[in-house]
């Protein structure tokens, strides 16, 4: 029993701090990367599903949301990663100081 030791005439040291939760931010750098690559990771997925299913495909909605690419050529599909992979960035990088600056503003 790790009780038993305390003497019940044991007072609590006055000073002693809690534990006191930090408001919570998010890592901008880490947020870039991640939302960086899972964007690059679909675009991927989704010029895969297009060729394998040609009839489904979506490449006309990659012409309006990615300048420069057309469908498809090695140089335009690694424009495309490129493009979505800095989509990414621009998220993390507008939305991770935003939330940081109001969670730290009216967290508590």
């Amino acid at each position: 029993m790790p009780d038993a030791d305390v003497p019940s005439t044991a007072k609590p040291r006055s000073g002693t701090r809690l534990p006191v939760q930090a408001t919570p931010r998010i890592p901008v750098i880490t947020l870039g990367m991640s939302l960086g690559l899972f964007l690059a990771v679909t675009f991927t997925l989704c010029v895969g599903f297009d060729l394998l299913f040609p009839d489904q495909a979506m490449y006309k909605s990659w012409l309006r949301l990615l300048p420069g690419f057309t469908w498809l050529s090695w140089s335009s599909f690694f424009l495309g990663l490129a493009e979505s992979f800095g989509y990414g960035w621009y998220v993390a990088l507008v939305f991770g100081p935003l939330y940081n600056f109001f969670a730290t503003r009216f967290g508590r």
